[in-house]
């Protein structure tokens, strides 16, 4: 097969492009699973941090958009705590006694966005240079 025609199949269209696609959305319904099984936990993990003291009470009770943006918000606490604890979202006694089962979960979620993400800046590059 040359190199023209990969392009023009559909074999190119499900390597190239489904792949980031459904890798996206399985990590966005399994962001919406962590805010809907899993918030609980985290709140009461986090109880002493003020991002969770401000918004605790409406936490995945606003809608699809802002469970998906609270829970990246959290994920973030949790991934990149020094900056969190220097701007005081994020108490460091929380993240010292935060269970590692959520923080592993928290990880999963945030690599499989990651990695859909830039999966698809490849494509688009790959798709400049052809």
């Amino acid at each position: 097969m040359t190199a023209e025609e990969f392009w023009k199949s559909w074999l190119a269209f499900w390597m190239v492009a489904g792949g980031p696609l459904l890798l996206g959305f399985a990590g966005l319904a399994f962001s919406l699973y962590l805010t809907h099984r899993h918030l609980d936990a985290i709140k009461e993990a986090l109880k002493n941090s003020r991002y969770i003291y401000l918004w605790g009470d409406s936490l995945g009770k606003r809608g699809l958009i802002w469970s998906l943006l609270e829970m990246s918000q959290i994920a973030g606490m949790i991934l990149m705590p020094k900056l969190h604890i220097r701007h005081g979202k994020l108490d460091p006694v929380d993240y010292e006694n935060f269970p590692p089962y959520l923080k592993r979960l928290l990880t999963i979620v945030t690599t499989m966005i990651s990695t859909a993400l830039i999966w698809m800046a490849v494509v688009a590059i790959a798709l400049e240079f052809r």
